[in-house]
């Protein structure tokens, strides 16, 4: 099987937590994709996703599999089923919406950073900013306030959040979020010691260009990190 990816993408890392947990990471060959938002990436689209998104599977019969959530069951499924996302319908239902707060909160991560670090200021609007922040802020809140919903085993959700958490701390440094999240800071402390965490931590893709310079009118050429680009 073969992974397109970005090594700085949060759901990426997702799907390579997920390969490690599961016991398939030496079936996965890793491929690092140079995409480019506002760009046509056309190769990339005709070839694997029409979307331009990352990440995108291909499994050894030739299909293409994305976004991160499938894949993910995907892996499941070849790991024989029922591990990283249960079977049992009450619990299947928590896990997934436990999945879709981490989901959405990584995908407002995405949309802060790209606002925030390439967006000419001049053309940045903060309090769009500030409402992406605090859907991450509110989701942060929710699960230092039911943290038995970060008790083992482990499942698809602690792999969203975890892999979030890491993005924000790689991205976003001064948000400073630890202090105000004990009980989250605790789980993930634990979590980040993982081999599987340990070993996919993020970092900039080679030859990544710098955030364009406040001063600059024109789009950034940078590299994806997600799924969701900022709109124009």
């Amino acid at each position: 099987m073969k992974l397109f990816y970005s090594p700085a993408s949060p759901f990426a890392r997702k799907v390579r937590v997920a390969a490690i947990e599961l016991g398939l990471a030496d079936r996965l060959e890793l491929e690092i994709a140079d995409l480019a938002p506002g760009k046509p990436n056309r190769a990339y689209a005709e070839a694997y996703n029409p979307l331009r998104k990352l990440p995108t599977l291909v499994a050894d019969d030739g299909t293409r599999l994305f976004d991160s959530t499938v894949i993910c069951e995907y892996l499941d499924g070849l790991a024989g089923g029922g591990i990283i996302l249960p079977r049992e319908s009450s619990l299947r239902w928590t896990v997934l919406t436990n999945h879709a707060l981490a989901q959405g909160m990584t995908e407002a991560a995405i949309l802060f950073r790209y606002e925030t670090a390439f967006r000419p200021e001049p053309h940045r609007w903060p309090v769009w900013i500030e409402d992406q922040w605090d859907r991450i802020e509110a989701g942060m809140k929710w699960f230092n306030e039911n943290s038995a919903e970060l008790a083992e085993p482990l499942n698809i959700a602690h792999f969203a959040l975890g892999s979030l958490l890491g993005y924000i701390e790689f991205r976003m440094p001064e948000r400073a979020w630890r202090p105000r999240y004990p009980l989250l800071r605790e789980w993930f402390e634990r979590i980040e010691r993982r081999p599987s965490f340990a070993q996919t931590r993020p970092v900039a893709p080679p030859g990544a260009p710098l955030p364009a310079p406040a001063a600059s009118s024109s789009p950034p050429d940078l590299r994806s990190e997600g799924s969701k680009w900022v709109p124009k």
